[in-house]
């Protein structure tokens, strides 16, 4: 018997309410959810009552939770170090409540006339304050590499970990995200970002457009991707971020329909390469 990854995905791609959300990933055979936001509201706003709630419609339908798909990171490197760490105060409140380890963040836009050489020290400051606050409440940050941000190559991936140097700060790998940044992910990156790599989003990307499309169907390498984290013996999360319908800076959809036609082309690819997903 192969490998056996967790099938997760991002619930809100699915529906606002979080009951259809778990209904549809548990159709594609996924007992884990991502979760990014819930009856419409983020995850870092969510009070604790709403918290508790979401908690026990997890539970009581059997739903694990794969990672807080937190927005931190979001945001203009300018604003002070404290916005984000009081949002990661709010992103741990429901790692804790949902009773997951992992926090996805990002690692800051800039202005338009910057470039990423200019704000290098301001967003590594920032970085290292919310990795020594993982470290102090016990959760594992894993980094999107999400285009215009600093961390939006494979390069600059690296040198947010290294610089930062914290266990408690992994990469959260997306090959749909490189190859809009003109990056071929598993030739440009892999081998750079594989021994930090702790967390798998799955969507593709066609190079020419950047247009989004399911895993298989674009140019963002996911099948020799996928079978050398399987010759390495990945054995984590498995995330399904298909953003086929709409997608903007803040986030994606979907729909039920789509998402159902992004989970059955991952395991189309995960079937033929000896990967079970579960």
């Amino acid at each position: 018997m192969g490998p056996v990854w967790t099938l997760s995905g991002f619930g809100d791609e699915i529906d606002a309410d979080p009951i259809v959300q778990i209904a549809v990933l548990q159709a594609l055979g996924a007992a884990h959810i991502e979760v990014r936001s819930a009856w419409g509201v983020n995850i870092v706003d969510l009070d604790d009552e709403q918290l508790a709630r979401l908690a026990e419609i997890l539970r009581d339908r059997g739903m694990g939770t794969s990672a807080i798909a937190s927005p931190i990171g979001k945001v203009d490197v300018s604003l002070p170090v404290e916005h984000e760490l009081a949002r990661l105060d709010r992103a741990i409140a429901a790692a804790r409540a949902l009773e997951t380890e992992h926090i996805r963040i990002f690692s800051f836009f800039r202005a338009e006339e910057l470039a990423a050489d200019d704000v290098r020290d301001e967003v590594l400051v920032r970085m290292a304050a919310l990795a020594r606050a993982a470290e102090a409440a016990g959760v594992t940050l894993v980094h999107e590499n999400e285009k215009e941000i600093y961390g939006d190559t494979p390069e600059r991936v690296l040198d947010v970990i290294e610089s930062v140097g914290s266990d408690r700060l992994r990469v959260a790998w997306d090959n749909a995200n490189f190859v809009q940044v003109g990056v071929r992910p598993f030739t440009d990156g892999y081998g750079m970002l594989r021994p930090h790599l702790e967390y798998l989003q799955l969507k593709d990307a066609v190079a020419e457009t950047g247009a989004v499309v399911p895993v298989g169907e674009g140019d963002g390498e996911l099948r020799e991707t996928l079978t050398a984290l399987r010759d390495s013996g990945y054995s984590g999360y498995a995330s399904l971020e298909p953003h086929l319908t709409d997608y903007n800076a803040l986030g994606g959809f979907s729909g039920p329909a789509a998402f159902g036609r992004a989970g059955r082309a991952l395991r189309t690819l995960t079937d033929e390469i000896g990967v079970s997903l579960s």
